[in-house]
């Protein structure tokens, strides 16, 4: 007859070292990886919520990096913007001391062409990432329209996920349109009341 002895002190031992050696192996890889829920086994609703949050904050990453290009793009119409109003206002002073008598006008008419010329150069490197909200061009990838910008990452409470951009009608800002002149601030027309001893009574002068 077979007989089998067994030891309950030991296989106790057994089992007490087997659940260390199991806790020790959880706890070495919530160390590495330094998450206290690495999987849903630990704990299904709190994996769920922190995979959700892992992936969005990869996407407020990018949706940052986007806003960030979007506000340059802004930055550089503004500084260009800017340079054109401070160019305006010396044509201005310009045209102030032509009426005065004595100015030598050739010179004065000669320092007006270089900051026309100095309009165009800012109107033209105003550019950021391939797009210029201040000069348009006959090319497609030039020509004023309707710029889109990342705004924001939304999460709504159904769970889906929608980018929210903002929108910009850079032929509201463009300075000089080499396609169609009336399309720019500088470069359509603008009419005016001639004096009275003229042989016409209105006239269209253009800037650039």
């Amino acid at each position: 007859m077979t007989s089998i002895v067994t030891n309950s002190a030991a296989i106790g031992a057994l089992d007490t070292l087997r659940s260390i050696n199991k806790s020790m192996e959880k706890t070495q890889g919530n160390i590495s990886s330094g998450l206290r829920i690495q999987s849903a086994s630990d704990n299904a609703a709190y994996w769920s919520i922190a995979t959700t949050m892992r992936s969005d904050n990869k996407a407020l990453g990018a949706v940052q990096d986007a806003i960030g290009l979007g506000a340059a793009k802004t930055d550089t119409a503004y500084t260009g913007l800017s340079s054109a109003i401070d160019v305006v206002s010396e044509i201005k002073k310009k045209l102030v001391a032509a009426r005065e008598p004595g100015v030598d006008k050739d010179k004065i008419n000669k320092e007006l062409t270089e900051l026309k010329n100095q309009l165009g150069s800012i109107s033209q490197s105003s550019s950021f990432n391939g797009e210029n909200w201040l000069y348009s061009a006959s090319s497609a990838t030039q020509a004023a329209g309707t710029k889109q910008m990342v705004g924001s990452f939304v999460r709504a409470a159904d769970g889906t996920v929608s980018i929210k951009t903002i929108s910009y009608d850079t032929s509201k800002s463009v300075l000089i349109d080499d396609k169609t002149g009336e399309n720019g601030l500088l470069t359509k027309g603008t009419t005016v009341t001639q004096p009275s001893g003229t042989t016409t009574t209105t006239a269209t002068y253009y800037l650039v």
